[in-house]
């Protein structure tokens, strides 16, 4: 009888290998870009999607980004003096806490912060994030997109909808075949922090509250062996 793959045994020195080679991996990867770039950014990324990021790199062909193991990439850039790849180097490391990443490139400083600063993604909000703005679907009918509308340019949303709506929490009931609300509903109020419920709900009525951005938070220019802050640029 042959075993059930089901029953088959990792062994976690396995995954742990493999996981000090992916790091090891990065860690030259990031050393050997360091030697290739001119700038080195350091980035953030509010409402992560990993599609968007792929847009990123499909524009910055000739660059390089790496978004992994913070500690390992602070590592590899060098957290003192004494450790750094490249000199002054480790005044970058500093930047890198919570999610964000490494950005390589040729390209003029200014061209690439110029382009981040106006370039973001609408999407649908993901559970767990602050609204950003109140959402309230109307009394009466139901359509498809929430009362965003004008009725005669909606549709009423189908009526085989009307038990997934009401166990997303909406008091919604059948009237001849329609989906109706006896009273207003607010599915989400500004500043609320989403639950799974409610951005089922917005994605359905084709609300979109999640801005996916690259911020920029400070550079390293090879030229000038030096570290530059966004934010104190733009002070």
């Amino acid at each position: 009888m042959p075993k059930s793959k089901r029953a088959k045994v990792v062994h976690l020195s396995k995954t742990e290998k493999k996981g000090k080679e992916l790091s090891q991996k990065l860690f030259a990867n990031v050393q050997e870009a360091a030697d290739n770039f001119e700038h080195i950014f350091v980035f953030a990324v509010e409402n992560m999607r990993n599609s968007y990021l792929k847009e990123v790199r499909s524009e910055f062909s000739d660059s390089r980004l790496f978004f992994g193991k913070t500690k390992v990439m602070a590592k590899a850039l060098g957290q003192t003096r004494a450790e750094e790849h490249l000199t002054n180097l480790s005044g970058l490391a500093k930047y890198l806490n919570g999610n964000v990443g490494l950005f390589f490139t040729n390209r003029p400083a200014q061209e690439v912060l110029d382009y981040f600063s106006n370039w973001s993604q609408t999407d649908f909000a993901r559970a767990g994030i602050a609204a950003t703005h109140t959402f309230t679907v109307p009394a009466g009918v139901v359509y498809s997109r929430g009362g965003e509308l004008p009725a005669d340019d909606d549709v009423a949303l189908p009526h085989s909808l009307e038990v997934t709506v009401r166990k997303w929490g909406m008091p919604t009931k059948l009237v001849k075949g329609k989906i109706v609300l006896d009273a207003d509903y607010t599915v989400c109020k500004e500043g609320d922090v989403l639950n799974s419920h409610q951005t089922a709900l917005l994605k359905m009525f084709g609300v979109a509250m999640a801005d996916f951005k690259v911020d920029m938070q400070a550079y390293y220019t090879k030229t000038t062996e030096s570290v530059t802050e966004i934010g104190a640029m733009e002070e």
